[in-house]
């Protein structure tokens, strides 16, 4: 399949594009990275060099590939942090164009805008453009557990408050995946994601691997892959287990070598054919 993503970009590490390219890329999937912003390395570290790219600049890119005449073989749209806030009309216009080419052109939305452990670390104004703009136009959303509760307004602390706050997510997208659930009345020792539809829902769960410094850009890749295999034509549970056996090998990797950020090349292999499976239960 052929993806344009409208994501971050480091050079070093793997967070945003860097996290959703390769994965696709070696599921056998063509990828145009458009870059929202040029960093040496994602924010976690406390200090990194570069900018976000201006509005002008990303929109001239992706009218530079829509006059290529590729917008019509494009399958799915990733959007994801958004540097500035005027970047939120660019995303937008993209996916209107991407879907008159392509009516059947899915996108997903991963609302980037913080993490339990870092709270928001976007700009004003961001948090308005997902949860007003970009989230209701959009075919499936991906938040995290802080990013729900921030975009709904509702503490998650069980399985039912995190079933009944992406529900309110679905005004617009057929989807709401959670990317990482971390809830009171579930064993401290594991994370898990909720796939939710306004109809049924499927939990899975995986142990926690225990690092001193988590890896980001764990919801980037989880995003881009099961958006792949649920447009490839998986079913939402199967799409989900092959999703978090993917990303739980490439984190047994990362934690065995000693790394800070995803080994997503070196633990490409496992990336594609995990050594441990995971299923979804239907809730």
């Amino acid at each position: 399949m052929r993806f344009l993503s409208l994501q971050s970009h480091v050079a070093y590490g793997y967070v945003g594009n860097r996290a959703a390219t390769f994965p696709l890329q070696r599921l056998g999937h063509e990828v145009w990275a458009v870059n929202t912003v040029e960093f040496s390395n994602h924010t976690g570290y406390g200090a990194w060099r570069g900018r976000a790219a201006s509005a002008e600049q990303v929109g001239e890119i992706v009218q530079g590939i829509e006059a290529l005449g590729l917008f019509s073989r494009c399958d799915g749209l990733l959007t994801g942090y958004v540097g500035d806030a005027a970047l939120a009309d660019v995303v937008l216009d993209t996916a209107g164009r991407v879907r008159a080419a392509n009516p059947r052109a899915v996108w997903c939305c991963d609302p980037v805008l913080g993490d339990i452990d870092t709270g928001v670390y976007v700009k004003p104004g961001i948090e308005a453009f997902f949860r007003e703009r970009a989230i209701p136009a959009a075919d499936l959303v991906t938040p995290n557990h802080f990013e729900l509760e921030l975009l709904t307004g509702r503490k998650v602390s069980t399985l039912d408050q995190a079933l009944a706050a992406a529900r309110l997510l679905l005004q617009g997208p057929r989807l709401a995946l959670i990317t990482s659930l971390r809830r009171a009345d579930a064993p401290g020792d594991t994370i898990e994601m909720v796939a939710v539809t306004h109809e049924a829902a499927w939990r899975i769960e995986t142990p926690m691997i225990g690092f001193p410094i988590a890896p980001n850009g764990t919801g980037d890749a989880v995003a881009a892959l099961f958006t792949a295999h649920w447009i490839s034509g998986d079913e939402i549970p199967e799409a989900l287990g092959k999703a978090a056996s993917s990303i739980f090998a490439v984190l047994e990797a990362t934690q065995a070598m000693g790394e800070r950020e995803l080994q997503l090349v070196a633990a490409q292999d496992r990336l594609v054919a995990p050594p441990r499976v995971f299923r979804a239960e239907r809730l």
